[in-house]
């Protein structure tokens, strides 16, 4: 590739307002040097400001390296590995990991979350029970379940059926699930089976969650005699 065809993408991308041809020959490989470490520090600061507002506090940061994976023989790994690997982001697939408390669920939702920001892609954990607090104490509540909905690009919600869910809660989760749907990707965490769900929604709106969930997403489930939090924590 030449400089003058290096410096006219670079320039493209970076939205520089000067125009190609305004540069000179000779100039043209200091300035793509130069556009080069540009693009390279807005990365990295896109990154850090993404994992500032990502809801995750600092230290509660995980990633794949960091997961035992021989803690536990039932862990799914072969299937959580290929969701990783997929294009899901792109493909708005969704994921729920189902199990009991303490078998590290929140650690893989948490580093598929690392992997989104890494790539760019705004991201946001939070508990549900958290989620339907922000809305619910919002001003105007209809803005919080758009943004959820259509500005978040990954959402994960963690601890769904941890807390009994009122109908009005029912309602506003089926809603940003359902502005979700077939358009951004959703992690789920939950210690229910999809067939306890009924327990903490309504029937029609545990099957109308689960059908949103359902459509170009997997459901994982296993278990662990010994709690892997307990364990990460030797």
């Amino acid at each position: 590739m030449t400089d003058q065809l290096q410096l006219k993408m670079l320039l493209q991308e970076l939205n520089c307002r000067t125009p190609v041809d305004a540069i000179t020959p000779e100039a043209s490989p200091a300035i793509v040097e130069f556009l080069q470490h540009e693009k390279q520090h807005r990365a990295q600061y896109r990154i850090q400001r993404l994992l500032a507002s990502c809801g995750i506090q600092k230290h509660q940061i995980r990633t794949f390296e960091q997961y035992d994976w021989e803690f536990n023989p039932k862990i799914p790994k072969q299937d959580i590995l290929a969701f990783r690997n997929s294009p899901w982001v792109d493909n708005a697939a969704n994921l729920t990991l189902i199990g009991d408390p303490g078998i590290g669920k929140s650690h893989i939702a948490k580093a598929l979350c690392f992997d989104a920001i890494s790539n760019g892609h705004a991201t946001y954990f939070t508990s549900a029970f958290d989620l339907l607090a922000k809305i619910k104490n919002a001003r105007f509540p209809e803005n919080k379940i758009e943004h959820f909905g259509r500005k978040v690009t990954v959402l994960c919600i963690d601890e769904l059926g941890y807390t009994f869910h009122q109908k009005e809660d029912a309602d506003l989760l089926f809603q940003i699930f359902s502005k979700r749907s077939e358009v951004l990707p959703t992690i789920v965490t939950s210690n229910l089976r999809p067939k306890q769900w009924g327990s903490i929604f309504s029937g029609p709106a545990a099957s109308a969650i689960l059908d949103r969930l359902s459509f170009n997403g997997k459901f994982l489930v296993w278990e662990a005699k010994v709690s892997y939090r307990a364990h990460a924590k030797q």
